[in-house]
């Protein structure tokens, strides 16, 4: 037989009828199939036909009456339209335009789909090519690709936590951007060819005890070169005797990129003899600025916690890192922060000279550098 214009599949579904029993309060039942459109099911209450999107609703397999339907043994059924169920394939070189199309099924295209309003698609969009935004994105959009000339791939989103987010296989965050904010956070610490980026974090300086020097009043000896045995290491210390407290200073200038905190120190040390005496250091500081004066006290002492020398003469001995340094001036930046250091001999145990090799500073910095 003949046919005008799109010949007609050969697949046919077979209709099917629900039944379901009226309580006078439920207005929603569950059908056996989904449904695209309420007039692809008729319904009766009470063997009457109901009018679609009036007397009822449909969405997937819920059938919702906008009244109640009476009690009654099975006075309520519906019966599912027979469709065709093949595939409609447009002729080729031919341009549909549809007002709507409604599928439940997969839209496959070798060529362009294109829209003048609103694509809504509930499952996943699959494409072996690939998907080019057109148009910006704009405030409010929950989630948008967009594209414009200047600024190319715009992601655009907004959540309760992140704004944007971009997870891994597993479905673990890798980097997101806060909602509302400008500054992309990183999972762990983000690399440029496999190597770190150097962050704002906790930096270290070391002072050797070479660039320190004896107090005027209550001084420890001169620095002093000392020889373990010959053409191995020599030590530059400065030796601070075991009846008195002695005190050496040093400043620093601290990088612009410092958060003019607190500090925390941790000494390194050694002891002429062999007594397995404590060791107990303190520091303060004073940060002075331009045109202020330099004759200021020093900020409050912290001290280490107690440790024993090892017993064998030499050995270095490095102290546990000591708790918050408060830097007595107000420091800002371009400032020099001037330091006193000490041998607290009220709190120590250690009866033999004990030889400060060096500091380390601990600080904080607040930006990458110092730019």
């Amino acid at each position: 037989m003949a046919y005008h214009g799109i010949v007609p599949s050969q697949t046919f579904g077979q209709g099917s009828k629900d039944l379901f029993n009226g309580d006078g309060s439920t207005t929603a039942f569950t059908l056996s199939k989904a449904i695209l459109l309420a007039t692809d099911v008729e319904v009766f209450v009470g063997n009457v036909r109901q009018e679609p999107n009036v007397a009822y609703t449909v969405s997937g397999v819920t059938l919702t009456f906008t009244g109640t339907p009476a009690s009654g043994t099975g006075n309520i059924y519906a019966v599912h339209q027979t469709a065709n169920q093949g595939t409609l394939v447009p002729p080729t070189g031919r341009a549909e335009s549809l007002t709507t199309l409604v599928t439940s099924g997969t839209i496959t295209s070798g060529g362009t789909i294109t829209s003048g309003g609103t694509v809504t698609v509930t499952g996943n969009v699959t494409t072996t090519g690939t998907v080019e935004p057109a148009g910006d994105t704009a405030a409010g959009d929950n989630a948008a690709i967009g594209f414009t000339a200047a600024e190319g791939l715009i992601l655009t989103g907004q959540g309760s936590t992140n704004d944007v987010t971009i997870k891994n296989d597993a479905d673990t965050e890798v980097m997101g951007v806060a909602t509302g904010a400008t500054v992309v956070d990183f999972a762990s610490g983000p690399t440029v060819a496999d190597v770190a980026i150097k962050v704002s974090g906790k930096e270290s300086i070391w002072v050797p005890a070479g660039a320190m020097y004896p107090s005027i009043t209550n001084p420890c000896s001169d620095i002093t070169q000392v020889e373990t045995t010959a053409l191995r290491p020599d030590l530059k210390v400065l030796d601070f005797a075991a009846a008195a407290d002695d005190f050496a200073q040093f400043s620093v200038a601290f990088p612009k990129s410092w958060n003019e905190g607190t500090i925390t120190y941790q000494p390194f040390w050694t002891v002429t003899g062999t007594n397995t005496g404590t060791v107990v250091w303190q520091l303060g500081g004073i940060a002075v600025t331009s045109d202020a004066t330099i004759n200021t006290a020093f900020g409050t002492l912290i001290a280490t916690t107690a440790l024993a020398h090892s017993g064998t003469s030499n050995d270095l001995m490095v102290s546990v890192e000591s708790g918050a340094v408060t830097i007595a001036g107000s420091p800002s930046t371009d400032d020099i922060c001037f330091f006193q250091i000490n041998n607290d001999v009220s709190a120590s145990g250690q009866t033999g000279v004990v030889r400060l090799v060096g500091i380390k500073i601990f600080f904080t910095t607040d930006a990458a550098n110092d730019a």
